[in-house]
């Protein structure tokens, strides 16, 4: 197996991740299991979801950085991700981690359909609401498991 290394800078607003990496029990409006790991590089953070919301079973992942696109100079302002699940859907966010809340907006920075949960001092517990537009969403909590 080929050994990965990077000189790479180091991203603070995507190092402040770091703190995702592991397996999490998620309750609320979905239920099941994510697993954050770093790719190697530590340029991307992948997640592997598994988990049943709805009366489905949602198998997918999520690669998460900064997007740089073929031919750009630069990566991205913000950090982004897509999801990909087995239903065929895609879905663009961008993260944001500003002291201990983490906030994942759908589409855009901005959007009216947002993610805000805040970790518990011992790290071990995310918990807030999925909000959307029109006063939909669920409450949601991600609980260190490994």
């Amino acid at each position: 197996m080929t050994e990965y290394t990077t000189a790479a800078t180091p991203d603070p607003a995507l190092n402040a991740l770091d703190r995702l990496v592991g397996t999490w029990r998620v309750s609320g409006g979905a239920e099941g299991t994510v697993t954050f790991r770093w790719m190697p590089g530590r340029r991307f953070l992948v997640q592997d979801i598994s988990l049943a919301q709805h009366g489905a079973d949602i198998i997918g992942m999520e690669v998460i950085g900064r997007e740089k696109p073929f031919g750009a100079e630069e990566p991205s302002a913000d950090v982004r991700s897509r999801f990909y699940d087995n239903q065929g859907n895609t879905f663009d966010y961008v993260y944001e981690l500003e002291g201990d809340t983490l906030t994942i907006w759908a589409g855009e920075k901005g959007s009216p359909a947002f993610y805000r949960g805040a970790f518990s001092a011992d790290g071990d517990t995310v918990s807030g609401p999925w909000t959307y537009p029109g006063g939909g969403g669920y409450e949601s909590t991600m609980t260190r498991i490994g």
